[in-house]
């Protein structure tokens, strides 16, 4: 048992000291040479972890998506909440994780150019990747109205809509270099509230 927690802490410690490589030289330009460098370990020691930097930077956006999703998971569970309180949280927290990850999503938005350089469709790639957040709003979306608490409203624009904010947000922290989402969080509570529908005296 305790072979893969060091497994695991020595996996974390190298994704934290490849991060700051990718930061530094950029996805196109990072090499797993430089990464088992900064990490202070050999290429072959490296190896036992993962097979290329592709997977080291795909596994890092991994383990932020879980963490978001284990959020959003106890949201939805939580049974104070109404519809317009758990959409309201789920968008917070999202941006709290997207504060708290701004350097990975450099490197992310990085990638993304490089695709886009190599003609590659990098559309596809975030889409696929934030599939099933987008499924998470609609979900929550549908039940809201169903039961009562939200406005009748067309689903996929109003999915659209809210992700839309979180897009802005990741704009501002990383092309803007912004230290918070502050604006976004006032935003977004205002636009869930007009969400909900009219209490009946």
């Amino acid at each position: 048992m305790s072979i893969v927690v060091e497994h695991e802490k020595r996996r974390k410690k190298i994704l934290e000291k490849a991060l700051d490589v990718f930061v530094d030289c950029g996805f196109e330009d990072a090499t797993f040479q430089k990464i088992s460098d900064h990490c202070g370990i050999t290429r072959t020691t490296l190896y036992i972890y993962f097979k290329n930097k592709k997977e080291i930077f795909n596994y890092s956006i991994k383990q932020l998506l879980a963490n978001v999703e284990d959020d959003i998971q106890q949201i939805r569970s939580d049974p104070s909440l109404d519809s317009v309180g758990k959409i309201t949280n789920i968008l917070l927290d999202i941006f709290k994780r997207l504060e708290e990850n701004r350097r990975l999503l450099s490197v992310v938005l990085d990638y993304l150019l490089h695709l886009s350089k190599n003609n590659a469709d990098p559309e596809q790639r975030i889409r696929r990747r934030t599939l099933r957040l987008r499924r998470i709003l609609a979900s929550l979306l549908i039940e809201g109205v169903k039961n009562g608490e939200l406005k009748t409203v067309n689903i996929k624009t109003t999915g659209d809509y809210l992700y839309s904010i979180i897009e802005a947000a990741i704009f501002r922290l990383v092309i803007l270099q912004q230290k918070t989402a502050g604006d976004f969080r006032k935003a977004v509570i205002f636009a869930v509230k007009q969400l909900g529908a009219k209490k009946k005296d």
